[in-house]
């Protein structure tokens, strides 16, 4: 079972070589990685975000195991839905999933289904994964789209991936997808953003949730970043920092309406 590309040739290049040399780009001359528990990364279009996304991946080691987390904007599948099987494909390749973990995660969490539907017209997982193949070309994966904004239910995914994680794929990385606030001023989404990434920061899901909600921030992701925060500190994680943050201004010279990106990594 493919999963076929939908954000090829719009949120990035359609085509092996451009592709290539667009990640080349935005991938840093970063001398030493670090391994990493999990990392926070945004999905839009390279043009906007690729410079953070960039930032997180160029710094990281991409183990052979990644599960990605996600947002999910269509509205489509059960709260919580795992692709179960076979290969996801972008122009660097096919990238298979992780069977043998998917399986393990649905026997231990009974919250999260199989379900292709959420993930059938979702760009949130696809935009990362061509960093994941160009830093690892050995890559497997295990992608869940997320819908429940119940943070009980979060705590729950969250926590019974860091127990399978532990025991199965001990070196894992966990992907979280998200942007940050959605198309009000620089100064909003700076000031709204801040508040937010000191809660992760912190390392603080509780205090996410409720920033988020109490400011009322459109960070589409928060979802996926809290049960992979959880996931982190089930996995023993002790710092999150952020690497970088930019908004769509910056490409665009808008700065009435913007989108914000933020890059973090937990380990």
């Amino acid at each position: 079972m493919n999963r076929l590309p939908v954000a090829s040739g719009s949120f990035y290049p359609g085509n092996k070589e451009e592709l290539q040399s667009a990640l080349k780009v935005l991938m840093e001359d970063y001398p030493e990685r670090q391994r990493a528990l999990g990392v926070i990364s945004p999905h839009a279009g390279y043009v906007y975000s690729g410079r953070v996304m960039g930032s997180v991946f160029s710094r990281i080691e991409v183990p052979d195991t990644v599960v990605l987390l996600a947002p999910n904007h269509t509205g489509r599948g059960v709260p919580f839905s795992v692709w179960p099987e076979g290969n996801w494909h972008t122009p660097l390749g096919d990238t298979s999933i992780d069977e043998e973990l998917v399986s393990e995660i649905l026997n231990r969490c009974e919250l999260i289904e199989k379900d292709e539907i959420a993930h059938n017209k979702e760009h949130s997982a696809e935009v990362i994964l061509p960093f994941l193949q160009y830093s690892n070309l050995q890559v497997k994966i295990a992608v869940i789209v997320i819908r429940s904004g119940n943070i009980e239910e979060l705590r729950i995914v969250g926590k019974s991936i860091g127990d399978v994680l532990k025991k199965l794929r001990p070196d894992a990385l966990v992907v979280a997808s998200s942007d940050m606030t959605h198309y009000e001023s620089k100064q909003s989404a700076d000031k709204k953003d801040k508040s937010a990434i000191a809660e992760i920061v912190a390392l603080r899901e509780d205090g996410l949730y409720n920033v988020v909600r109490a400011l009322d921030i459109s960070m589409c992701g928060v979802s996926p970043v809290i049960s992979m925060m959880v996931c982190s500190k089930e996995r023993g994680a002790v710092k999150a920092e952020l690497i970088k943050y930019e908004t769509s201004g910056e490409t665009t010279g808008d700065y009435k309406q913007v989108v914000g990106y933020a890059g973090l990594i937990i380990k």
